[in-house]
């Protein structure tokens, strides 16, 4: 299996200006064909993670985001203070309005908070049975405040993660996931293979960012029979809040415009690359800012 990195030239070409006569682009205005990608997350009031790092993300490569809010978090670059589950009812009624009307074609979980929302969201998938499911198992934020309660992870493998034709775990998820010690290197992380699979997920994208020490940022795709690493330049910065947000929510979004999966996950790995190398470009908060969603040339990347 060969996967694509983030070598090739995606420099904005130049364009020519438009005549008061000229046409319209796809590009500059909403198409009627944009697929529609959902969120299910918290709310990040700082705007650099949860529902408001997946709705940029989506935005940025190409997709229509529509949004059900899970949890309400009073959190900025610096760590999460409160948060605020929304209630269940609530959350089913989002998820019914957004399911009843508009064509959602993917879906991308993220912050879930406890067990009772996780069975909602559950039977809400299984009532309207979107396209594809991505699973982004959130649990600790980029600062290490707990996002989802430890009570909650049989929850989630027992209910949901079944349901996914991919989840996006971080080392410590992953070890949270198999109950395993975090690994410490590329070789610890092949060792999960079995454990991931056995989740039940058609599959796994292990991401190894937090192995800081190695000179690239490699995640390890895991299929049903197959493995693979996806590799990409490891960039110094310290503003990396909502990047697991931004990669799921990436994926999602190109498996709704019809790519397959390892199209989406290589798409989304040179996207969430170059939003991390273009990050230090807007110095936002006093901690852990955001990536740059919105980086030049952020419209090539298809």
């Amino acid at each position: 299996m060969t996967h694509s990195s983030i070598s090739k030239d995606l420099t904005p070409k130049a364009s020519t200006p438009k005549s008061s006569t000229q046409q319209h682009s796809p590009e500059d205005t909403i198409r009627t064909n944009t697929p529609i990608v959902l969120t299910i997350a918290g709310s990040d009031s700082g705007g650099g993670a949860g529902i408001q790092a997946d709705i940029k993300a989506m935005s940025a490569t190409g997709s229509f985001a529509c949004s059900v809010i899970t949890a309400i978090t009073s959190q900025n670059t610096q760590g999460v203070s409160a948060i605020f589950p929304i209630p269940l009812d609530h959350v089913a009624s989002q998820l019914d309005a957004v399911f009843t009307d508009l064509n959602i074609v993917a879906v991308k979980v993220g912050m879930l908070a406890d067990s009772q929302i996780i069975k909602v969201v559950a039977d809400k998938i299984k009532q309207y049975q979107p396209k594809h499911l991505v699973i982004d198992p959130v649990m600790v934020a980029t600062s290490g405040d707990l996002l989802l309660e430890n009570s909650a992870i049989t929850t989630l493998k027992q209910e949901l993660i079944p349901l996914a034709d991919i989840i996006t775990p971080n080392l410590p998820e992953g070890a949270a996931l198999t109950g395993k010690a975090v690994p410490e290197s590329e070789a610890e992380m092949q060792g999960m293979i079995e454990d991931l699979r056995a989740l039940g997920a058609k599959a796994v994208l292990l991401k190894g960012g937090h192995l800081e020490k190695d000179e690239n940022s490699n995640d390890l795709l895991i299929l049903p029979t197959t493995s693979a690493l996806i590799s990409a330049k490891r960039f110094p910065t310290k503003n990396t809040h909502g990047t697991g947000c931004t990669l799921s929510s990436a994926i999602a979004s190109f498996l709704a415009q019809g790519n397959t999966l390892t199209q989406a996950v290589d798409l989304g790995k040179q996207y969430i690359s170059r939003a991390i190398a273009h990050a230090d470009e807007l110095q936002i908060g006093q901690g852990h800012g955001p990536v740059n969603h919105f980086f030049a040339g952020h419209g090539n990347v298809r």
